[in-house]
């Protein structure tokens, strides 16, 4: 199962984000390597960069729909071929979902890991104060 809330550390409650302001993490995945995800909104659509000692490794692509304020479409998700059995999609998942969750958005999963990772946990997300809607045929 994986981990749906944000953590901060102790004391410390996190503000909610502009919707176009950059964000940066740094984790540590499953085999003792250094990882950082971070934003690159460009515009209406953006990435989350997930990074493996400065080289990238993968990403998740989302759109913020023109005229909704309050809305972050994930599309795509992708980890390179490379990097793979570190636990990278399921880290860079589990960091989306905290900044979504965090700037106060509506994440629609049109990308199918996004998409089944809701299906299973989703009230669990919905407990720890995220918020999502299914898909209709105009998000695609």
């Amino acid at each position: 199962m994986l981990f749906l809330e944000p953590v901060f550390p102790a004391g410390e409650q996190q503000q909610p984000a502009a919707k176009d302001s950059p964000m940066t993490q740094e984790r540590t995945n499953s085999t003792g390597a250094s990882v950082t995800v971070t934003t690159a909104p460009t515009g209406p659509l953006g990435a989350y960069i997930v990074s493996v000692d400065g080289v990238d490794a993968g990403r998740v692509d989302f759109l913020d729909p023109p005229g909704r304020t309050d809305e972050r479409i994930v599309f795509h998700t992708e980890v390179d071929e490379q990097f793979a059995g570190r636990g990278l999609a399921g880290l860079l998942l589990r960091e989306v979902l905290a900044d979504i969750s965090c700037r106060n958005l509506i994440l629609v999963p049109v990308c199918p890991l996004f998409g089944r990772h809701l299906k299973k946990h989703g009230d669990e997300y919905r407990a720890g104060g995220g918020l999502f809607r299914l898909p209709t045929p105009a998000d695609f």
